[in-house]
């Protein structure tokens, strides 16, 4: 057998310690070990030109199928109408082209044994004997290497492509025919032996290594196993989708089939939908309580001996998880936003057959928003971690340094607006302690830290605040209580004030940055951007 090399990146070698890097590539798919090496194998000696390009594009639209089955990973306003009364005409249309498109990229990665696949269906149409024809099918359709799994789904597409296109031609598609038809390629993928993508947060080797040795270096300085691991599915998760994005942008480029690009368009971001919303959740719902957890675990592991002595480092290892759960819980909560508003108002609903000019001009549109809200939230987490990387050293995007200073002026902006708001607020609540019945005067205040978790604290840190913990404590003495005390109001606002006054130096300091020198600042866009938050 020829010699491959593996994919997957060496564990670390401190011992006892786990590299969660590495075992988030090697085992999130679920792959046997044979099948990860057969794979690796096939994949080292496949000779097809842009054969890693057309793989990744090949999964994620297979792993599509199933998620542009579920309505709500579709682009659009939230629908008034149940869904058992939509018409799923069109997104069959558009999904019967992205499968055209699956069944040209198999034929791209099967390369000699195309022609076997069209000689086999050329033999099921013309041998009369039911008999001959199952063992024909029975004897091609294996899935003992790569090569026969992916055999075995392009037969499986070929005929979805003619069903799809049966029920496209039909008056009005109920959902149920919709979501039954894409049920059946859902299950065609999750057979699939060499290629079943429909895991949530899962990664591959072969297209999901991070290349820059500093972000590397970074995952594995956290001290803390579970914190650790949400470091790096964090990381990974947002260099995949920034992926999708540069699958959706060369896509955008290709003019041949504009009615294909549309429908390849809208599966792959049905999956960045999904995948977006499952790392959201995750954190959102689960980071506080692993790492409450894992450091729980190791504080229990010190001997009562060795308390006295380790207190100090105890105490700076709580503050460094605290600090990552607030900054994963953060990102997640900008990323939510900046998703609800790339979907809810950028793109058009699927049901409305929009021109393949307008899915165009939407998908580029979409694409300015997400990329400098994904490459800011890995250069937060950076931060967070205790390194300042510069852009240009982490992504491959020439415009990068450009695109993040106009999108940080733009959220700094949009944020002294935010904190000028609360100020006022604030200013305006009756003095006197009183405990209210019924709802709390301080709900604003409740409002203000979403919009502060979401926006405020990736900015406190991008931008080094010398008042974060000051302004944080104060805020965090409002939420805690129903009382109206003086006291605790006047000190928010003074933070506030300070805060405000803060940004607005900010907002000028980053408009002389040079690569914002000839480019002025869009006020109204930005308003416009701070209304869609504010709805959100």
């Amino acid at each position: 057998m020829a010699h491959t090399t593996s994919l997957v990146p060496p564990r670390s070698t401190v011992p006892g310690e786990r590299d969660a890097y590495a075992d988030l590539l090697r085992d999130t798919r679920g792959l046997r070990r044979e099948h990860a090496q057969a794979r690796e194998a096939w994949f080292s000696m496949l000779g097809a030109e842009r054969k890693e390009e057309h793989l990744f594009e090949l999964e994620i639209l297979l792993k599509g199928l199933a998620c542009f089955a579920n309505p709500r990973n579709h682009p659009g306003q939230p629908r008034r109408t149940p869904v058992v009364a939509q018409d799923f005409r069109e997104p069959v249309a558009l999904a019967r082209e992205a499968i055209g498109r699956i069944i040209a990229l198999c034929r791209t990665l099967l390369m000699e044994r195309e022609r076997s696949f069209v000689f086999q269906r050329y033999l099921e149409t013309v041998l009369p004997d039911d008999g001959a024809r199952t063992r024909l099918v029975s004897e091609n359709l294996t899935q003992d290497t790569p090569a026969g799994s992916l055999f075995v789904m392009r037969h499986a597409m070929t005929n979805m492509i003619e069903v799809a296109s049966g029920i496209s031609r039909l008056p009005r598609v109920p959902f149920r025919t919709f979501y039954a038809m894409l049920g059946v390629a859902q299950r065609e993928v999750a057979q699939s032996v060499y290629f079943n993508s429909l895991s949530a947060l899962e990664f591959r080797p072969e297209f999901d290594r991070i290349t820059n040795q500093r972000i590397l270096e970074l995952t594995r300085s956290v001290t803390q196993e579970h914190a650790r691991r949400l470091v790096a599915l964090t990381f990974l998760s947002l260099f995949r989708m920034l992926r999708y994005l540069g699958l959706l942008e060369a896509t955008t480029r290709d003019s041949r089939e504009p009615r294909r690009m549309s429908g390849i368009i809208y599966l792959v971001l049905s999956v960045l939908r999904s995948d977006a919303r499952a790392l959201t959740s995750h954190l959102r719902h689960r980071a506080g309580r692993l790492l409450a957890d894992g450091y729980e675990r190791d504080l229990f592991n010190v001997p009562a001996s060795h308390i006295a002595q380790r207190y100090e480092s105890l105490l700076s290892d709580g503050h460094r998880l605290l600090d990552i759960k607030a900054s994963l819980e953060g990102l997640a909560a900008n990323l939510r936003l900046e998703l609800r508003r790339a979907f809810e108002h950028e793109f058009p609903a699927p049901e409305y057959a929009p021109s393949s000019d307008d899915v165009r001009r939407a998908t580029l549109q979409v694409i300015g928003t997400l990329r400098p809200a994904l490459q800011n939230g890995i250069l937060f987490l950076c931060a967070t971690l205790g390194a300042r990387l510069e852009a240009q050293g982490v992504f491959d995007d020439h415009a990068a340094r450009r695109n993040l200073s106009e999108r940080l002026r733009r959220d700094v902006w949009m944020f002294a607006q935010i904190v000028r708001a609360f100020a006022q607020k604030a200013r305006a609540v009756p003095a006197g302690e009183v405990r209210w019945s019924g709802a709390s005067p301080l709900e604003f205040v409740r409002e203000f830290l979403v919009y502060f978790r979401a926006m405020g604290y990736p900015l406190l840190r991008t931008a080094d605040y010398p008042r974060v913990d000051a302004f944080v404590s104060a805020m965090t003495a409002l939420e805690e209580t129903d009382l109206l005390e003086p006291a605790r109001l006047h000190r928010a606002i003074v933070e506030a004030d300070q805060f405000q006054d803060f940004l607005v130096d900010l907002f000028e300091q980053i408009g002389k940055r040079d690569e914002l020198a000839s480019v002025p600042f869009d006020r109204r866009a930005a308003a416009e951007a701070l209304k869609l938050y504010l709805g959100a």
